[in-house]
């Protein structure tokens, strides 16, 4: 069971960690992020792909910090609520992919897939790399491994 300190509500800090909030929710609080993205891939969706992508890079790095601050105050490397990562990953996952709602649906099943099975070379990486870098690269690798299958399954209908 996912417990959400307090400062998620009043640090501004961990509550963009915790996905504006997304990541208190006491199931499944990556699943739940990762739903809290999905309105706001809409809105980027409508950007041209250049801002979209320098928007995503500029997320992951603010993330970086974000995430390793937030896990310093809190004394926990990589604690469940912090899902800014889930954020980033599937923003990843939906590059240059059409707006419509099985696309949405389908990024999302699979970016969760792989963020929660952690295939090579994720889990690795996981496990190796620490701090603010580490809660987010699993995430972008996943969002990657994610996005390449996402375009081919467009590719293919």
């Amino acid at each position: 069971m996912n417990k959400a300190p307090a400062s998620v509500w009043r640090n501004p800090i961990h509550f963009l960690a915790f996905g504006l909030g997304s990541g208190a929710s006491p199931k499944a609080p990556g699943t739940a992020g990762t739903l809290a993205a999905v309105p706001l891939w809409y809105l980027l969706s409508q950007t041209p792909l250049a801002m979209y992508l320098l928007l995503v890079l500029l997320a992951f790095v603010i993330g970086i910090w974000l995430c390793g601050r937030t896990s310093r105050d809190l004394g926990v490397h990589d604690h469940g609520g912090i899902v800014w990562d889930e954020f980033v990953g599937y923003w990843i996952t939906m590059i240059a992919v059409p707006v419509d709602w099985v696309w949405a649906l389908a990024g999302f099943i699979l970016f969760r897939l792989f963020d929660i099975l952690k295939p090579w070379p994720i889990g690795p990486v996981d496990k190796r790399v620490h701090g603010g870098l580490g809660i987010m690269l699993d995430d972008v690798l996943a969002g990657v491994m994610a996005a390449a299958v996402l375009h081919g399954l467009i590719w293919l209908f």
